[in-house]
């Protein structure tokens, strides 16, 4: 008899998508209610973490922490949520002051009833039921989503990589370029190849670039 293999149905996870409004909310925060448009103008890392009073964490928040100004100067604001209660926040807060001698000078949201983790799609249930993985959603000072990152459970992020990237989204926007891989800031940008065979031949003639070939040439800015 013909086995038929049994398709187990999973509920969909609803992720928002780049390049369209970044999903809106007002939220307890440890800096008091908070909504997401009073950020419109600057440029804003929200960024889940597990658990309070956890050790991968609190090395996470340390790291914000240390390249909050840096994120400032590049007109960036910085935001961490969890499921935790408000009152475990502070208190986290004060024992990492405390403790490992780091004041945090973001806010952190108290998400206890899992709307904007929701929202966002923070809870993977393959990683846990219970807990926010540790995502970070880069939005843009019109509020557009820019850049997504999911990390697993175990694995703290990498701060230079996600400054990094809120820079080189900054350049884009800024000169219309793209950024190729490994790019560092003042390193060559890519410049969008020409669409017609007229731009393309007008590209190769520029001095200002350089090209490999028609469609992959570099600029420095």
């Amino acid at each position: 008899m013909e086995q038929v293999s049994e398709i187990i149905e999973r509920p969909a996870l609803m992720l928002p998508r780049l390049g369209e409004p970044a999903p809106q909310f007002e939220a307890v925060t440890t800096h008091g209610k908070i909504r997401l448009e009073d950020f419109k103008g600057s440029w804003l890392i929200l960024f889940s973490h597990p658990a309070d009073f956890t050790p991968v964490c609190t090395t996470e928040f340390m790291g914000f922490a240390r390249l909050h100004p840096k994120l400032r100067e590049m007109n960036c604001e910085l935001m961490g949520l969890s499921i935790d209660s408000i009152y475990s926040h502070i208190a986290w807060i004060r024992n990492i002051e405390q403790n490992l001698g780091q004041k945090i000078t973001f806010p952190i949201i108290a998400d206890s009833g899992r709307q904007i983790a929701s929202l966002y799609g923070m809870i993977m249930p393959g990683e846990s039921r219970t807990e926010t993985v540790r995502c970070v959603f880069i939005i843009d000072d019109r509020q557009t989503l820019r850049a997504m990152l999911y990390y697993p459970l175990t694995t703290g992020r990498n701060m230079d990589e996600i400054v990094r990237m809120v820079e080189a989204l900054q350049i884009t926007d800024e000169f219309g370029v793209a950024t190729p891989a490994n790019w560092q800031p003042g390193g060559d940008v890519i410049v969008p190849p020409p669409n017609t065979q007229e731009l393309a031949e007008e590209r190769v003639a520029d001095k200002e670039v350089q090209c490999k070939d028609w469609y992959f040439c570099q600029k420095k800015i």
